[in-house]
């Protein structure tokens, strides 16, 4: 059924992951709402998630004890009210989710509840084994189908309108016709999803260009913790294969990291092994192929039986058969992969940014929860407690941003950073996404260094000065992504120690100087 698209509406949302789907439903309650995506409704991370969902809803779990496990895993950074909100209105939320029809795994009657690292109790829901996202995603658009909500495809947002401080509305490039529209709203929530694609290697779709951080940036909203961006252990690596998430449940389930010659060698990195917490073992990896010169590591689960294997992950033992591979007889390659933006647009624990009206949810925003190292699957469950919330403060009709009350909840000792225009360099490569693609994984990625940072500072700011002409999608992402890129290089720059996610060489134990949050904004 057509569904007509106005002009002016109360509740505009950009992003058509579970973040803007399920922001959607909540806000079609209150008003009307229009859904923005640059691409169809169905390009989103969250179709590639495949852990699944942490609540703290087992017979000997407690909210209590999934707080401590997220706060230990946030090493020092992670806002404790915020969490503390997460792990008790986590079985609510997750409740929403069955009334919808989410159909999450059982086993003799009950929701099934599986192991991940770092959690210290099995309590990750998840659906279809290993496709737990995809069946969200499915759940969620045909609920908004059924609503009849406007979803306006092939847009992507390239300004948010601003009067007198306050949101008005947004612009938007129309990909397919190749002209702007502009929408006016009462509220704009950024659900736009993360930036994986800055990096040669990862395993986000085409669509993580890191847009909403861009938008709310050059719109005076703050941005918090960019130098924290998380790189999943294991990605399916095969030369002329895309990578391919190989679920960390996988390792919750018995698998083991051998190396070249077979070896397992976890153990000699950390006491928790394949269960330590992500960084330790992205970073336990790449020593580990330092060392046997070779570009991957293995996983192991051939020692499991093979019919759990092929029905507690189907997707991935077949799309591992796709090319070639049969997992329940052969190891799987892996290498790490950029997966997860921790940092963000910073919000309150109502998903307000310190724009009026301007809120945010899902991976673009930053609430404090995650910390300097985001706890395995804590992602989902975020989205749908602070987007929940988001709704609730405005039924209230009490909204903090840009008031004192909300410029005065900053994390104490915080570091004001402003971004400025940078002079340009000389003898600087030319700009492609390749090459942008390319200094992101040599210089900020998984390991870091003072040198290799200041060089990606200063690339980043020169190509600056040399973006395409905005003509198209590409073009509007490519320069969304040389602003992230900056973002996240300037952050890691600044933060001399090494703390979660966040690893440099030359600075590589933490620092008590360091138990604070770098908070950007424009000059």
């Amino acid at each position: 059924m057509e569904v007509a698209v106005i002009s002016n509406y109360d509740y505009i949302i950009v992003g058509s992951g579970i973040a803007g789907l399920y922001c959607a439903l909540l806000a079609q309650k209150q008003g009307s709402v229009l859904l923005i995506t640059k691409g169809s409704i169905e390009d989103c991370n969250t179709r590639h998630a495949q852990g699944g969902i942490a609540a703290a809803i087992g017979i000997n779990d407690s909210p209590e004890l999934h707080f401590k496990d997220t706060i230990a895993a946030g090493d020092g950074l992670c806002n404790e009210e915020v969490v503390h909100i997460l792990a008790n209105e986590a079985s609510d939320r997750i409740a929403d989710l069955v009334h919808l029809g989410v159909p999450f795994d059982t086993l003799d009657g009950e929701i099934a509840l599986t192991l991940e690292a770092a959690h210290s109790i099995p309590r990750i829901l998840h659906a279809g084994g290993d496709a737990t996202g995809e069946h969200i995603e499915i759940t969620l658009s045909r609920s908004i189908r059924a609503a009849n909500i406007p979803v306006l495809e092939h847009h992507l947002a390239t300004e948010i309108i601003i009067e007198q401080k306050i949101v008005k509305g947004i612009e938007v490039f129309d990909c397919e016709n190749r002209c702007k529209r502009e929408f006016e709203c009462r509220y704009l929530i950024l659900a736009t999803g993360g930036a994986g694609q800055l990096f040669k290697f990862t395993t986000n779709p085409l669509v993580a260009t890191g847009d909403g951080i861009a938008l709310a940036l050059k719109a005076g909203a703050e941005v918090m913790d960019m130098e924290f961006f998380q790189f999943h252990p294991t990605a399916l690596h095969i030369p002329g294969v895309v990578p391919f998430l190989i679920s960390e449940a996988v390792r919750g389930e018995g698998g083991i990291l051998k190396n070249v010659d077979g070896t397992r060698f976890m153990p000699a990195y950390t006491q928790d092994a394949e269960l330590a917490p992500r960084d330790v073992v992205a970073r336990s990896i790449v020593s580990e192929m330092k060392k046997t010169h070779q570009d991957n590591v293995f996983l192991d689960v051939t020692h499991l039986a093979p019919q759990l294997t092929a029905t507690r992950f189907p997707h991935i033992y077949q799309f591992c058969l796709d090319q070639g591979l049969d997992i329940t007889r052969q190891f799987i390659p892996v290498a790490p992969a950029a997966h997860y933006m921790i940092g963000g647009i910073r919000v309150n624990s109502w998903g307000e940014t310190s724009v009026s009206g301007l809120f945010a949810a899902g991976e673009v925003a930053g609430t404090g929860a995650h910390g300097a190292n985001r706890l395995a699957s804590n992602s989902m469950l975020e989205v749908l407690i602070f987007g929940k919330r988001i709704f609730k403060k405005i039924a209230q009709g009490i909204c903090e941003s840009d008031s004192k009350q909300h410029r005065d909840n900053l994390p104490n000792g915080s570091i004001h950073h402003k971004l400025r225009a940078r002079p340009p360099s000389c003898n600087v490569p030319m700009l492609s996404l390749e090459a942008l693609q390319s200094l992101l994984w040599d210089n900020v990625g998984i390991v870091r260094n003072m040198q290799g940072l200041a060089e990606a500072v200063d690339i980043l700011g020169t190509w600056q000065h040399s973006l395409p002409e905005l003509k198209d999608r590409r073009s509007y992402e490519l320069a969304n992504m040389v602003l992230t890129g900056r973002l996240m290089a300037e952050a890691a720059f600044l933060r001399e120690e090494s703390r979660g996610a966040h690893f440099r060489s030359d600075f590589p134990a933490r620092s008590t100087a360091w138990l604070r949050h770098i908070i950007t904004t424009f000059e």
